[in-house]
């Protein structure tokens, strides 16, 4: 893989990400690439998750399931880039077709949105607009619950919907930034720990994990970097994330929480509820304060800060191999 081209191609989806993010306007006519994935899976899930299974089986099923995803999704890739080879403009339009795998503004929106609701309408439109982007039981959260989820699913999906897809984007092209989207649609779809699941998605979860295992870090340091880029106290943030991030439950999820609570001087994750179900983890920056509303807006400074800081180290990797 030309690692020069790769970055090119990232810095250009970067760019069109952050100016035109996911038009509804478009993807009310045609299907989302991701919306595209998540049904190959959910038809996959449905033919051969069995529960009558052997449990074996069905986790035999789940290994087969996400390697012709994998496979399948690098090939797509493939087919773009020798399609778009040496054709004008081919690696605007490579871009163009990255920028739709990345976050980086529906990400913003969403969570902005939050705040929004909060201004407009009290808690109840905040618990509305926050179920949109976690899981969890919206009805149990008052001010602060609200106000944490929303943070750390800014701190989260900055990892996992910004930073993994450029890092395999610039490592592997364009075909390892649709595999990777392949990989962490089929964990958000089967990668749970349910009855129905735990066996047959196994393999995702375990392969999103590996995957995302230096992304997650990366993205802990970019908001430590960032902490330091807008003022805040990226000391605190630093070792929030190294004392904290070992003890979360996910091997991934705790770098850019840990380091996001310790830049806002909150506690972060902590235990949850969802699906009536408490889930007892750990806070991040346990000596922090309860997250408010307006923190919100904190966070979201910090999200365009490591966002542009991620944008100047793929323009690194650019020079330094076009040189």
């Amino acid at each position: 893989m030309d690692l020069a081209h790769n970055a090119g191609v990232i810095l250009i989806a970067l760019a069109i990400d952050a100016v035109i993010g996911d038009p509804d306007a478009v993807w009310r006519r045609f299907a989302h690439p991701v919306a595209l994935i998540g049904r190959a899976i959910g038809w996959a899930d449905a033919r051969f998750n069995r529960l009558e299974l052997d449990e074996r089986v069905r986790r035999r099923r789940g290994v087969w399931t996400l390697a012709v995803l994998v496979v399948a999704a690098f090939a797509v890739g493939l087919a773009f880039v020798w399609t778009l080879r040496g054709l004008p403009y081919g690696m605007l339009i490579e871009g163009a077709i990255a920028s739709v795998f990345l976050a980086q503004k529906s990400l913003h929106q969403h969570v902005a949105a939050v705040l929004t609701a909060w201004r407009a309408g009290g808690l109840d439109a905040a618990r509305a607009a926050v179920s949109l982007i976690v899981g969890r039981d919206p009805k149990r959260l008052d001010e602060a619950g609200v106000a944490r989820a929303a943070i750390e699913s800014c701190a989260e999906n900055f990892a996992d919907g910004v930073v993994a897809p450029v890092v395999w984007g610039v490592a592997l092209g364009l075909p390892g930034l649709i595999a990777y989207k392949a990989i962490n649609t089929a964990d958000s779809m089967i990668g749970h720990k349910s009855e129905r699941h735990r066996a047959f998605g196994w393999a995702s979860a375990r392969f999103d994990d590996w995957v995302n295992l230096a992304p997650a870090r990366l993205s802990g340091a970019l908001i430590v970097a960032a902490s330091l880029l807008t003022g805040r106290p990226w000391l605190d943030a630093w070792r929030a994330m190294l004392r904290d991030a070992p003890r979360h439950a996910s091997p991934n999820a705790g770098w850019p929480e840990a380091a996001m609570g310790g830049a806002l001087g909150l506690a972060l994750a902590g235990p949850r509820v969802y699906s009536g179900v408490t889930v007892d983890d750990p806070y991040m920056n346990a000596g922090g304060g309860a997250a408010r509303m307006e923190d919100i807006s904190r966070a979201l400074s910090l999200f365009r800060a490591a966002c542009l800081l991620g944008a100047v180290a793929v323009a690194a990797v650019w020079m330094l191999f076009a040189s």
